[in-house]
Parts: structure tokens; C-alpha cells; sequence
């Protein structure tokens, strides 16, 4: 069954948001963490930036500094292999770096069709574990307060840290809770049992297995254990990468959880093609998937979404619901924000039974 678009809308553009410091530009506005707060939709979005200078033969790559705050460290050209848009790869120990830094800002919405207004509230690195940058937050309301977690990326790796809000104008960081290699966590907005629960992407080296999520618990949000794989059926579109979109959503019969799927690159030096799709979890047991959708049934369409700094990618990360309408928010081609509305029965009915 295909799930139509009732409609899309361009949110951010990366000239619409200003760079941390004069001698940066913004290459990005994108995968934001979306909430209701205030009687507004408000998002939380990833801007990504890279220094304006350009030096013959050499490359910046920015990090974050305790002393100097954001800092270039200038690497020639010939030290450096591409790997794809975003990373380059060290050839003396092949170690790799990003091309530009993350930090993230707070921007309103009203109704969550439209910006209402781009604040000047960011939340940036502050040590050792975020100095290339903090990207990528979900955000869930949980026992009176905004939690988020986002993506702390460093020399140690990617992690996934924690931090929380009462008002989107000051940020209580509570540290990494899932260490390297480790992305796209969510939390689910209420507890399952006594305990609370998360999805998480464990990243593994070795390919013993395609691409997973898996769900963990945990009795504080800070430590976490019962880890357990779950599950997904699918096909080739999503046989690159896997990973949980916005936090689920408690719906009839259990929670939908609408996940990124990559395909596996085909070329050197290509990203491959990021679509979404949505599972049904069982509502006291969300390793157990109850219904799928074997298709993505959201897919690059509009002509923002296949040309950017990575063309051919839509990734969910916020959804809102909206009357018989979720807003989904996400990054497109990895350098604008955009909603696109879907009706809540019709993206529910797409889905098929396991079995």
C-alpha cells in the first residue's frame, strides 16, 4: 500500500542560519529532534560548518578546543585520501576526520508548518569526547523534561551522550551513555515495565551479520544493559545501514518506530541512497515486531532531497502528532530541514504482519 505525502515543506536552508564565527560558513541545517513544548512545535537542528578560508594544497578540518574553542588544523592535500562528502581519510594511519563540525541550535515553529523563529540558543561541545562536533538529537518528554540524545563525535569515535531540558533555553548534559561505535538512539516516551527502554545502533566492525538496532534498558537513563537485536524484515533497501528515526510512538497495539534504511553503496566514494520505513512493536515487548512495512514508504521525491551536500537522503528524526496527521521531520541530501505530513491510519494500514 503507498503511503502518500499530504504534503512537503522546505523548513531551513543552511543561509538561513548563522555560522558560530565570521571565517565559517554553514554547509548544513539538517536531522532535527522535534517536540511540542509551550503549546509550539520546536526543533532542535544539527547546523554543520566548515571554515570559508581555502588554502592551496591543503585541507581544514575544524574541531572543537577547550582553550581556543573552534580550531582548523590544516592538513595537506597529499596526507589525505576522500572517502565521500563528508570524510577524508588520514593515509599514515588511516584514521579518519570530518570535513566540517556540528553544533546545535534551537528553532521555532508554531504549528509546525512554518518557522516561526531561529534562535540564537545553541547547545555546542564541551570536552574532549564531542571535539568533532554533537549531531544528530532526538528528543522525548519524560518524567517532566526534555531528554535528547544526539551523536558525540571525537578521536575516540561516534558515542551517544545524553542531555536534557525544562525549556529549550539552558541544557543539562549527562554524558555518554552508549560508547563508540554506537548511533541513533532513541527513548521511548514512557517506561515499559518498571524499567525505561531505548533503540540503539550498535555498529559492527566485523560483518557477521547485516546491519542492526537493538533495544536496551535501563532503570535511570544513564546506565543501560538487557541489551537484545531487533528483528528487521526487509530487503536491499536497507542493507547498507539501519537505524531508529524520531522515538516511538505509542499507537493502537503497540509502537510504531519509523527507522532509516541505506542501501549498500555500489561505487567507491558513493553514500548510497537513505530511505524510511516503520515497524509495530509490541507494546511490553518492543524487541518483538508485530507488523512491518517491507518497502520504504518514504523515499527521496522532491528536488531538495537529491541535491545537497549528500544527494538522494531522507532521514526522520522528529515527529509530531497533528490532529489524523504525524509531521515527520527530517534532513534532506544532508543540508536542509523539512516536514512532511503523512495521515496517521493510512501509514498505519501499510504495514504487513511478521509471518
Amino acid at each position: 500500500m503507498t503511503v502518500r505525502r499530504l504534503f512537503t515543506q522546505l523548513l531551513l536552508k543552511p543561509g538561513d542560519v548563522p555560522a558560530s564565527r565570521d571565517d565559517f560558513e554553514v554547509v548544513g541545517v539538517f536531522n532535527p529532534g522535534a517536540v511540542r513544548a509551550e503549546g509550539e512545535v520546536v526543533l532542535l537542528v544539527r547546523v554543520a560548518e566548515r571554515p570559508r578560508e581555502r588554502r592551496p594544497g591543503f585541507t581544514g578540518l575544524p574541531r572543537w578546543d577547550s582553550t581556543t574553542d573552534l580550531t582548523i588544523d590544516w592538513v595537506p592535500d597529499a596526507e589525505l585520501e576522500p572517502i565521500d562528502p563528508r570524510v577524508v581519510r588520514r593515509k599514515a594511519d588511516g584514521l579518519v576526520r570530518l570535513t566540517f563540525i556540528s553544533h546545535l541550535r534551537v528553532i521555532r515553529c508554531g504549528d509546525g508548518r512554518a518557522v516561526r523563529e531561529i534562535t540564537d540558543i545553541t547547545f555546542r561541545p564541551e570536552d574532549e569526547l564531542e571535539e568533532f562536533g554533537v549531531e544528530d538529537p532526538r528528543i522525548t518528554p519524560l518524567d517532566g523534561r526534555f531528554y535528547f540524545t544526539y551523536v558525540a563525535v571525537s578521536r575516540h569515535g561516534p558515542a551517544s551522550a545524553l542531555a536534557s531540558t525544562a525549556d529549550f533555553r539552558t541544557f543539562d548534559p549527562h554524558g555518554i551513555i552508549f560508547c563508540p561505535e554506537n548511533k541513533d538512539v532513541v527513548l521511548f516516551p514512557e517506561k515499559i515495565g518498571k524499567n525505561y527502554a531505548a533503540l540503539h545502533r550498535p555498529v559492527c566492525g566485523t560483518p557477521f551479520t547485516r546491519p542492526e538496532m537493538w533495544v536496551a534498558q535501563s532503570t535511570n537513563l544513564i546506565q543501560w544493559g538487557r541489551h537484545n537485536p531487533l528483528t528487521l524484515p526487509g530487503s536491499e533497501w536497507q542493507s547498507g545501514r539501519v537505524g531508529a528515526g524520531p522515538p516511538p510512538i505509542r499507537v493502537p497495539g503497540g509502537w510504531l518506530a519509523i527507522y532509516h534504511g541505506n542501501r549498500h553503496p555500489t561505487r567507491p566514494g558513493e553514500v548510497g541512497e537513505y530511505t524510511a520505513g516503520a515497524v509495530l512493536l509490541a507494546a511490553d515487548d518492543p524487541t518483538r515486531v508485530l507488523k512491518f512495512t517491507p518497502e520504504p514508504f518514504m523515499r527521496p521525491d522532491a528536488d531538495f532531497e537529491h541535491v545537497g551536500f549528500v544527494p538522494g537522503v531522507v532521514f526522520p528524526t522528529g515527529i509530531v502528532e497533528s490532529g489524523d496527521e504525524y509531521l515527520v521531520y527530517y534532513g534532506a541530501a544532508d543540508a536542509v530541514t523539512a516536514v512532511v505530513g503523512y495521515n496517521k491510519r493510512e501509514l498505519l494500514a501499510a504495514m504487513t504482519p511478521v509471518g
